[in-house]
C-alpha cells in the first residue's frame, strides 16, 4: 500500500448553483475513495433540492437549520449534528439561523460535478 499526498488547490470559497459556498478541503483523483468540502449557507437561503450519486454525511460545525431529505423528513439541526445522506437521496438544507450555517460535506466515492442532480422544485424529497 503505498501513501497519496495532495497539495491545496488554492481555489478558496466558490458559490455553487446550490445557492450555497463550496471550499474544497480535499478532492483530488489520488484520494478516490473520499472528497472533504466546507459548505457556507447564508442566512435565510434553502439550498436547491438535488441527489447525488454519492454517499454523503453533513458534519454541521456553525449555525442552525433545517435539513429535508428522503421521504419528506424534516429535522432542526445545529452545531454538533451530523446527517448522513445515502446516494439518490433528495436533499436541502435551510439556513434558520442568524449566523451562516457552516457544515463539512463528506463524500464516499469522491464528489464530481457529474454527481449532482437537481430535482424539480415541486417534487417530494
Amino acid at each position: 500500500m503505498s501513501l497519496s499526498f495532495v497539495a491545496p488547490t488554492g481555489q478558496g470559497e466558490f458559490p455553487t448553483r446550490e445557492r450555497c459556498h463550496i471550499t474544497e478541503l480535499c478532492n483530488s483523483p489520488a484520494i478516490a475513495d473520499v472528497s472533504v468540502a466546507r459548505a457556507r449557507v447564508e442566512v435565510g437561503v434553502t439550498t436547491e433540492r438535488h441527489v447525488l450519486d454519492c454517499h454523503e454525511t453533513y458534519i454541521i460545525e456553525q449555525g442552525t437549520g433545517r435539513f429535508e431529505g428522503g421521504d419528506g423528513e424534516t429535522v432542526e439541526v445545529a452545531a454538533g449534528w451530523s446527517i448522513d445522506i445515502p446516494a439518490g437521496t433528495a436533499q436541502q438544507i435551510t439556513n434558520t439561523g442568524v449566523v451562516d450555517l457552516v457544515f463539512l460535506c463528506i463524500c464516499r466515492q469522491r464528489f464530481k460535478p457529474t454527481d449532482y442532480h437537481p430535482t424539480p422544485e415541486g417534487a417530494n424529497i
